[in-house]
């Protein structure tokens, strides 16, 4: 992966639907969706302007969940409205190992001399949620929500200072990224009935036929209104060691 100092235009059409002959949010996305996928191992690069990384993931699964992040039936784990013409997905992705190495690239902004950025995490888990244009299946806002247990970590301050260059690196991308779906103009929505799958989950769900009320109000209870990241660590250990040779250093 590389980070773009310019944002890029918009992906347009999702390539499934493509792929399927479709336009619009349909059967080949559920089957997508749907897939339960299981990875023994992975290694992803990220190169960018201030650095390069690092991510390898050992035992890695991705499954779809419902709303309260269950394993569940699949129907149960999207939530389409077609009053808005939009969807909510969710999905989870659980490890067993992450190791994640960054390291500074070399140009004049850098300093000459910078520590590689290391961290090793034991079981951890990704959950997201999407909101899609049932039109043409663009993402229209996401939830990311990165949930570890124990983090034991080990830091210099030259490794603390390369972090906070490399956070405002992405940062800056990130800013771009949001001003350029700003300035884009939303379009108008084209409404399309649900599938008969669907409604068939919404009266396992409601107890009942469903009526545009009841859809209307679970899906505002799940709703994003924008785009978010959250990180979540129910304990730090964060240690902070003196990397210098100086007696001046403390």
């Amino acid at each position: 992966m590389r980070t773009c100092e310019e944002p890029r235009p918009p992906n347009g059409q999702s390539p499934i639907a493509l792929a399927a002959g479709q336009s619009e949010y349909g059967f080949a996305e559920k089957v997508v969706e749907g897939m339960f996928i299981v990875v023994n191992s992975i290694t992803i690069k990220i190169h960018s302007k201030a650095f390069h990384a690092s991510f390898e993931l050992w035992q890695l699964q991705g499954y779809s969940v419902n709303p309260n992040w269950q394993q569940s039936d699949l129907r149960l784990t999207r939530i389409t409205d077609p009053q808005r013409g939009e969807v909510l997905t969710f999905k989870e992705l659980t490890w067993q190992t992450l190791r994640i190495e960054a390291d500074a690239t070399d140009n004049g902004d850098q300093d000459p001399i910078t520590t590689p950025l290391r961290l090793i995490t034991n079981q951890g888990r990704i959950q997201i949620s999407l909101k899609r244009r049932t039109k043409d299946c663009n993402v229209v806002a996401s939830k990311l929500m990165f949930l570890l247990d124990d983090l034991l970590w080990v830091l210099t301050d030259s490794q603390l200072k390369a972090m906070m260059k490399y956070a405002e690196s992405l940062s800056e991308a990130m800013e771009k990224s949001a001003q350029q779906r700003k300035s884009l103009a939303p379009e108008s929505v084209q409404i399309t009935p649900p599938a008969p799958s669907t409604q068939q989950s919404w009266s396992q769900t409601f107890g009942a036929s469903p009526n545009a009320s009841s859809i209307g109000q679970y899906f505002d209870k799940h709703d994003m209104k924008e785009s978010s990241y959250h990180l979540l660590i129910s304990r730090l250990d964060l240690h902070i060691c003196d990397d210098s040779h100086t007696r001046e250093s403390g």
